[in-house]
């Protein structure tokens, strides 16, 4: 952008010489050395330039370039950190997956509210980008998966005071930026007469800044953000997406460098697939038995210098860019669409697995909803690849070498999880063939093609690919038209997570004056009474919130209800009957009003406070027997204490059963016996997650840069809420449950102290209560049960025998009904008040004799049920919805087979008088 123009007119481009040009076809502006060059050197302006030509002094594997990079920048005064989760949604709750490096800062350091773990900083951190997904294997350079390695610098303002942000002054800015990017090219021997620096203004989550495109022989090799402004009405900058900036207190250098694509190009294979994955390519290929001739493998080569042109952000559409590619490489579209698409399926296939590695080893569990969509939408598609290019390796096995790969300790379960996962998918594939062919079908009888809204929900609710929706339409006659960014569009629709939606209600401003109030509760979890002064009051419609200066009462948050009690003076008390809390300010809801300055004594209803915390500080008890009984995949999706039970939302891939059940219930009650203490701290918030990772925000993540964490035995968990002193003081943990609450998450449902002792008895009273019916002993519940219900299906059986008995003895002649000439065929009309599955074995019977059935009921309401055989000429449904319209309703069905009916039964024998008339019309018609 020509406003941003100056912010790139750096004092080291200047003192290296550099050159200011315009790119005669994008009109990009770009820096250079190199005073000939003309264009800006990024495809399509310029195809690869390194393939076969790295222009690096020696080669690099992943982990030789990453060690390079880090050790580089340590050099040059960057404190290493160690890289965060793929799972970004694990400490901050506006995104799901990790796409950048500096997405491990936000929004705690960038806002300048918490100190970055080190400044500056250098890291080389795993991320996922979902939107690449459609581009991965066919421009040669995207991977779904990739490692950014990248530093930053926190810097202030010159003006801003020392202790208005968590960090001070400036580190360094855009002129040291370069040149570290510089001497990093340079310590491989690169001449940096071919590096190109391009302008490109960055914006994003509200912020932006100048921005700066690192293009080596054809390639962005980096990216220089320099976030530097924020989102504002009255901004001097209008930036490229529409909306207008200004200059922010803090700005952070924010770069990023493609591991994968740094030792590709140093490398100079023909993609970045072989550099990244050489192994596996080579065994898919092998798997798939994909070899190529020598000539096949050259037109490869020259093909691969032009995959920058596949790029589906760039290109018109697929079809037009290998059409273009195939016309400069002489060769005819066809042949070489036949040779790339299965090796560009080969190169997903190795990328996806990678990805799914990451996902499955973070314990992302795949689901229909957040990070378990996405897991399991990249799943889907890797084995829709595999079974169409031919490998027929597990794709447990293929998902494995990559977490091999990557060190992973949890492989067991995620060998596990892909396995569950591909049976779920063959499951769901059966189920929605069919109604891919219905679909199919109606858009045929229409002459329209199937849409694309069309094409994602059935991604979306059955699992069905695009190209096998295409296979079944083409069978129906209907034609389907699938976008080249198909699966980029499916990941839009999941790649953020699900926000609360915004209420009308405004801030209340009644306290804005007022200070935060003192928590007593963190101070001694065990007191139930306290002092203090009310600060002020407001009245509700319904009450009053009444303000202390300090109190013991707990607010509601973090799943625990808010305690109870009272609130005493000398001359009143009054019943606090719920406590939120606004902006720190603790509000005591109550039903009578107090004095403004007034001294109070509050009095905790001890009772309930005791029991919450049990169930509290069991759920934390609970979730750990989880893990150590189902994987350490398990984290919390949920979670809700209560006085008589509560209950812990937990992600698995596989349904917990009895035997689960019990061996948690066993762990968790050893904890409990142990007499284990229940310990508080506040560590510095870099402290804790470096210590115990980010396992800690199982229940939420927590501002400040100190947090509160809760020990229990192993675990470890950050938590505002109250917990008993010891583990002893819970008593017993008793699961009453446990159930799928939707796919991937599973419920376990539990009390804790005298709730579970009441829970237990509950139960029991029930099995004595069966015991005493069946007249057997406790013990002999079961199996009488059993053997009950077995007699009882018997029983049923029977009776369903005697009614099939029964319809055929009426079918041969047994019945009372009228038999009428229909055409040639014979109609019997006949009045049976039974249930409907009475009638319809009347029906089939008749059928069976080769008549038609027209059968009435009056048992519950009118009922009709219809059934004809074939070559009969007369729809059943058309029948059944006429008769039904005479006795005040409707139905119908398919052609030989229908029932409906109505309310009226009055007219039931009328309609049953007319429909020999009916027949002989619908047969006509």
């Amino acid at each position: 952008m020509s406003e941003l123009a100056d912010a790139y007119r750096l004092e080291y481009f200047e003192e290296e010489g550099f050159e200011r040009k315009e790119c005669p076809s994008c009109g990009a502006h770009f820096w250079t050395r190199d005073h000939d060059r003309e264009t800006c050197g990024e495809p399509p302006c310029e195809e690869y330039g390194f393939i076969e030509n790295p222009g690096f002094d020696e080669e690099y594997s992943l982990e030789e370039m990453r060690e390079a990079f880090l050790s580089y920048f340590e050099d040059h005064d960057h404190e290493r950190i160690e890289p965060y989760p793929v799972a970004a949604n694990r400490w901050r709750d506006d995104v799901l997956l990790t796409q950048a490096s500096i997405y491990d800062f936000q929004p705690l350091v960038t806002s300048g509210e918490t100190p970055p773990p080190a400044n500056p900083l250098t890291i080389s951190q795993p991320c996922i980008r979902m939107q690449d997904i459609d581009n991965v294997g066919k421009t040669g350079r995207h991977t779904m998966a990739f490692e950014m390695m990248a530093h930053h610098a926190f810097n202030t303002r010159e003006d801003v005071g020392e202790d208005e942000y968590a960090y001070y002054g400036e580190v360094y800015w855009k002129d040291e930026t370069v040149e570290l990017c510089d001497g990093f090219f340079e310590s491989f021997g690169v001449d940096l007469d071919e590096v190109i620096y391009i302008e490109d203004p960055w914006v994003g989550g509200g912020n932006a800044g100048p921005a700066i495109e690192v293009i080596y022989r054809g390639v962005e090799l980096a990216t220089l953000v320099f976030m530097s402004m924020e989102q504002d009405p009255d901004g001097e900058y209008e930036m490229k997406d529409g909306n207008r900036y200004t200059p922010m207190d803090t700005y952070i250098v924010d770069t990023g460098y493609g591991l994968e694509r740094w030792t590709w190009v140093s490398q100079g294979t023909p993609t970045v697939y072989e550099a990244v994955y050489p192994d596996m390519i080579a065994f898919l290929k092998d798997n798939a038995e994909l070899e190529h001739t020598d000539e096949e493998e050259q037109l490869l080569h020259r093909a691969a210098k032009l995959a920058g042109h596949m790029d589906i952000d760039e290109a018109e559409d697929m079809e037009t860019a290998r059409g273009e590619i195939a016309d400069e490489l002489g060769v005819d579209v066809d042949e070489l669409t036949a040779l790339m698409e299965p090796l560009e399926s080969i190169y997903a296939i190795a990328d996806h697995c990678r990805t799914l590695a990451y996902m499955l080893g973070d314990g992302i569990v795949p689901s229909n909803v957040g990070t378990g969509y996405l897991a399991r939408m990249v799943l889907r598609r890797t084995k829709r690849l595999c079974d169409t290019v031919g490998v027929d390796a597990p794709l447990d096995e293929l998902v494995d070498m990559q977490a091999e790969r990557l060190d992973y300790e949890n492989r067991d379960t995620i060998r596990d999880i892909v396995r569950t996962e591909v049976e779920k998918y063959r499951e769901t594939l059966e189920r929605g063939g069919r109604r891919v062919e219905t679909m199919a079908e109606e858009y045929a009888k229409k002459g329209e093609s199937i849409p694309v809204d069309e094409l994602i929900e059935l991604y979306d609710s059955h699992g069905i690919q695009p190209d096998m929706v295409a296979e079944i339409a083409d069978e129906a006659g209907a034609d389907v038209d699938v976008p080249d960014d198909f699966y980029s569009l499916v990941a839009k629709r999941h790649d953020t997570p699900e926000t609360v939606e915004a209420t009308d209600e405004e801030e209340d401003e009644r306290f804005e004056d007022l200070p935060e109030t003192e928590k007593l509760y963190y101070d001694d979890q065990q007191r139930t009474q306290f002092e203090a002064v009310v600060l002020d009051v407001f009245e509700r419609e319904d009450g009053y919130d009444v303000v202390l200066d300090q109190t013991m009462f707990y607010p509601e948050g973090g799943g625990q209800p808010a305690d109870t009690g009272t609130l005493s003076t000398d001359d009143a008390t009054v019943e606090v009957e719920d406590v939120q809390i606004e902006d720190g300010v603790i509000l005591h809801r109550t039903d009578e009003s107090l004095g403004k300055g007034e001294f109070v004594k509050g009095q905790l209803d001890a009772t309930r406070r005791r029991q919450l915390m049990r169930h509290h500080t069991a759920t934390h008890i609970v979730i750990h027997a989880a893990r150590q009984v189902l994987g350490e995949h398990i984290r919390q999706a949920g979670a809700q204490k209560g006085v008589d039970s509560s209950r812990i939302d937990v992600r698995h891939y596989d349904r917990i059963g009895r035997e689960d059940v019990k061996r948690i219930e066993s762990l968790a009650n050893e904890i409990v016996m142990d007499n284990t203490a229940v310990t508080q701290e506040w560590p510095d918030r870099h402290d804790a997650e470096a210590e115990h990772g980010f396992d800690l925000y199982q229940g939420g993540i927590p501002p400040g840069e100190q947090i509160r964490l809760i020990s229990v035995d192993e675990d470890v968990q950050a938590c505002g809420g109250t917990h008993v002193a010891r583990t002893g003081e819970i008593g017993t943990i008793k699961v009453l449950n446990a159930e799928r609450v939707q796919d991937g998450v599973e419920r376990i449902t539990f009390a804790a102290g005298e709730a579970a002792l009441e829970a237990t008895q509950r139960k029991e009273d029930a099995l004595y209560a069966a015991a005493e019916i069946l007249d057997v002993s406790p013990e002999d519940v079961p199996e009488t049960a059993e053997r009950f219900f077995e007699e009882w299906k018997g029983r049923g059986k029977e009776i369903e025998d005697l009614k099939e008995q029964l319809a055929a003895a009426r079918a041969g002649g047994g019945g009372g009904g009228e038999e009428v000439e229909v055409g040639e065929t014979t109609a019997v009309v006949d009045r049976i008040d039974a249930d409907m599955g009475e009638l319809r074995a009347t029906a089939n019977a008749l059928v069976e004799e080769d008549k038609i059935a027209v059968l009435g009921s009056g048992e519950s309401g009118a009922q009709f049920v219809v059934a004809v055989p074939d070559d009969s000429g007369v729809n059943a449904g058309e029948v059944v919805g006429e008769l039904a319209s005479r006795v005040g309703g409707g139905g119908g069905g398919p052609p030989d087979f229908a029932q409906g009916g109505g309310p009226n039964v009055e007219d039931l024998d009328a309609a049953l008088e007319d429909a020999p008339d009916v027949l002989r019309q619908v047969q006509d018609a």
